[in-house]
C-alpha cells in the first residue's frame, strides 16, 4: 500500500494562495463597515450570501459537487446557520460599533472558544498549558473591547463579535463529523447555500435598499459576496491540500495587522494603544494555543513522508 502524499506543487502558487486568503479575510471588516452604510445588519447578510451563493453554484456547475444524503440535510442546516445565518448577523449589527480593526482581532478568538467547546461539551481533556492561553486571551479580549471606545464605553456589540466568533467555533466543531463524508467544495456550497436559504426571512425590503445604495457600498458588498465569502474558501481549499492545517494556520496571524491597515486606508480608522496591546496578547495566546495542538499530534503521530 502506498503511502499519502500531498500532490507536488509550485511554493509561490501557495505562498500566494496564502496571501490572497488573508487579503480576502482581511477585507471583510472593512467591507462591512462599508455595507452598513447603506444596508442594516439583515439585509447586508442577505445580500452578500445571496452572491456568494451565485457565485458557489457557477463553480460547483464547472467543479461538479455530489447530492446531499437525506440523512445530512438537517445537519447541513445546521452548519448554514452557524457559519452563515447566525455569525454573519451578529457580526454585522456588532461592527455597527465596533472598529473594523478591533472586529478583526475579536474574530480571531475563535481558537479559543473551540478548546472551551471540547472541554465542556465534547468533553474532551484539556491541559494546564491550554488553560493559560484560554485565560491570558480572554483578557486580550476584554483589553480589545475595553480600548475600542475607551474604558468608560464597554457595551454589548463589542461582545457580539466574541458570539460570532463562538458561533465560528461550533461551526468548525460540527463540520469534523462531515470531513468523511463530502470534500471540501460540496460542504462549502452546500453550508453557504443552506445559511443564505435561513437568511431569506430578510428578503423583504431588500429591494427597496439595493436600488438606494450608492454605487461604492454596490461594489463593497459586491466584493464581500464574492472575494472573502466565495474565492477566499477555494483558494484555503487549495492551500491546504498541500500544506499542514497547523502550518497553515499560522499564516491567519497577518489578518487582524492586515485588516487595520486596510480600514485605516479605506476608513481613516487610527487603533488605539489599548487594542493594539489587546491584539497583541490575544494572537500570542491563540498562537501559542495552536502550537501546544502541533506538538501534542507531532508526538503522537509519525511525520508524514
Amino acid at each position: 500500500m502506498k503511502p499519502h502524499t500531498r500532490p507536488a506543487h509550485s511554493p509561490i502558487k501557495i505562498i500566494l494562495a496564502m496571501a490572497f486568503v488573508i487579503a480576502c479575510w482581511a477585507y471583510s471588516p472593512t467591507g462591512i463597515h462599508i455595507g452598513l452604510q447603506a444596508y442594516d445588519p439583515g439585509h447586508l447578510a442577505l445580500l452578500r450570501f445571496l452572491i456568494a451563493s451565485a457565485f458557489m453554484a457557477v463553480v460547483a456547475a464547472f467543479k461538479g459537487i455530489s447530492l446531499p444524503r437525506l440523512r445530512d440535510l438537517p445537519l447541513l442546516m445546521v452548519l448554514g446557520f452557524f457559519a452563515v445565518s447566525l455569525h454573519h448577523v451578529v457580526l454585522n449589527i456588532g461592527q455597527q460599533h465596533v472598529s473594523a480593526g478591533a472586529s478583526s482581532v475579536l474574530a480571531q478568538s475563535t481558537p479559543l472558544f473551540s478548546t472551551l467547546l471540547a472541554r465542556f461539551v465534547f468533553k474532551d481533556s484539556v491541559s494546564f498549558w491550554r488553560w493559560g492561553c484560554i485565560v491570558a486571551g480572554l483578557v486580550g479580549v476584554v483589553i480589545v473591547v475595553a480600548g475600542d471606545r475607551g474604558l468608560g464605553s464597554v457595551d454589548v456589540h463589542g461582545w457580539l463579535i466574541l458570539l460570532a466568533a463562538l458561533s465560528w467555533s461550533f461551526y468548525f466543531a460540527l463540520q469534523k463529523h462531515q470531513t468523511g463524508r463530502y470534500d471540501g467544495l460540496t460542504l462549502v456550497c452546500y453550508t453557504v447555500w443552506s445559511g443564505t436559504a435561513l437568511l431569506l426571512i430578510y428578503l423583504p425590503g431588500l429591494a427597496g435598499q439595493v436600488v438606494s445604495a450608492p454605487a461604492h457600498v454596490q461594489w463593497a458588498v459586491m466584493a464581500l459576496g464574492v472575494f472573502p465569502s466565495a474565492l477566499a474558501y477555494l483558494a484555503w481549499a487549495f492551500v491546504l491540500a498541500h500544506v499542514d492545517l497547523s502550518r497553515a494556520s499560522v499564516t491567519l496571524y497577518l489578518i487582524p495587522p492586515t485588516a487595520m491597515a486596510m480600514a485605516a486606508y479605506a476608513l481613516g480608522e487610527q487603533p488605539t494603544l489599548m487594542v493594539g496591546v489587546g491584539a497583541l496578547v490575544v494572537l500570542i495566546s491563540v498562537l501559542a494555543l495552536n502550537l501546544e495542538r502541533r506538538a501534542a499530534v507531532t508526538s503522537v503521530r509519525p511525520a508524514q513522508p
